[in-house]
């Protein structure tokens, strides 16, 4: 591997990216070079921001011999044409969240990563934050026993902000990004996934409840697990404010994470960001993890991709990986519109 990593950019749709290549910038081992985006007003404003190259044409971003890897960070729908690309292009893949709206789709992807070699990450925040790994660290050792119910809450206020909400906005198009579930509530399902492995089956409410801008903006999803446990996603694009995001509850304790979404990152924070309380304990274990602002998870998330690209760390979730996560939201839409539960295939 070279000494930098030479990273190119499809798109700045999504606004993630350009945290990315903030953070990216540094970085002694990494650089972002060069940049397309189909909306070419948006595309060579970022490029100028960042000091970037701006390439007109998608084919000669991919042709540049000096880019190894690049962030796809397009329209949901366009990631799978995308991916494809940039792979049979030589080009390593990191690609931002949900992996596609369709599992054909997603399958398209696994197809073309497996044929070309390429590597391949999806930048979920979620896996790379402090306290969500030690989270995960104390549910494997049993700190809490048998897990009985897990509820995680991945929320945001964005449409109640008009401006955000306004026609034109591609995430809240059907067509490019299927709806807020899809768009948002894939953290949920991803940190849940590897928590506690493949679910089962799901029953879930999804529905616009407060809103008429996207196709919908809140939604639970209940989803069962191969050892029983109970899993509670609560997805809301309306909430302003908040404080615990995960309850953890097991017959020889509780795991309670707090400030750990958008809601509960806008108003002062008190308080632990992570406790355990123990069967026969007398108090809290209160664990030392400072409070920081949802950006700072954004901001976490280049460092090991970098790694992983440089051979020396794993990806933050694989492309099959990212299947399951997007079996998993459609499987909500379908229990959700069908009003029933939804059993996965093995």
């Amino acid at each position: 591997m070279p000494d930098k990593i030479r990273l190119g950019v499809i798109s700045f749709a999504h606004g993630h990216v350009s945290a990315y290549c903030r953070v990216i910038a540094d970085f002694a081992d990494a650089e972002v070079v060069a940049a397309w985006d189909d909306d070419a007003e948006r595309g060579q404003a970022a490029a100028a921001e960042f000091g970037l190259e701006w390439q007109p044409r998608l084919d000669q971003l991919l042709a540049r011999a000096d880019i190894d890897a690049v962030f796809v960070a397009s329209p949901t729908n366009q990631h799978a044409a995308h991916v494809i690309a940039a792979a049979e292009a030589g080009k390593d893949v990191l690609l931002q969240k949900p992996m596609a709206l369709t599992l054909g789709d997603c399958d398209a992807i696994i197809e073309v990563i497996k044929r070309t070699g390429a590597k391949f990450s999806l930048c979920y925040q979620m896996r790379c934050d402090p306290v969500n790994m030690k989270m995960k660290a104390l549910a494997d050792s049993g700190a809490v026993g048998k897990i009985a119910v897990v509820r995680r809450r991945h929320a945001i206020p964005m449409l109640l902000n008009k401006e955000w909400a306004a026609p034109g906005n591609w995430h809240i198009d059907p067509v490019q990004n299927m709806g807020m579930f899809m768009d948002d509530a894939s953290h949920a399902a991803d940190w849940f996934y590897w928590m506690l492995g493949r679910p089962l089956s799901v029953m879930a409410e999804i529905d616009n409840i407060v809103t008429d801008a996207a196709p919908d903006d809140n939604g639970v999803a209940i989803y069962r697990f191969a050892k029983g446990e109970i899993g509670i996603l609560f997805n809301s694009s309306t909430q302003l404010a908040a404080e615990a995001t995960t309850e953890i509850y097991g017959d020889a304790g509780t795991i309670q994470q707090n400030y750990g979404d958008l809601p509960a990152s806008l108003l002062p924070a008190e308080g632990s960001a992570l406790k355990l309380f123990r069967a026969g304990a007398e108090d809290w274990e209160r664990f030392d993890f400072p409070i920081v602002p949802q950006r700072a998870r954004i901001e976490a998330v280049p460092r090991p991709l970098v790694d992983y690209l440089k051979g020396e760390g794993p990806p933050l979730a694989t492309a099959e990986e990212g299947r399951v996560c997007i079996e998993m939201i459609l499987g909500a839409y379908r229990s959700a519109r069908e009003g029933r539960r939804v059993v996965f295939s093995a």
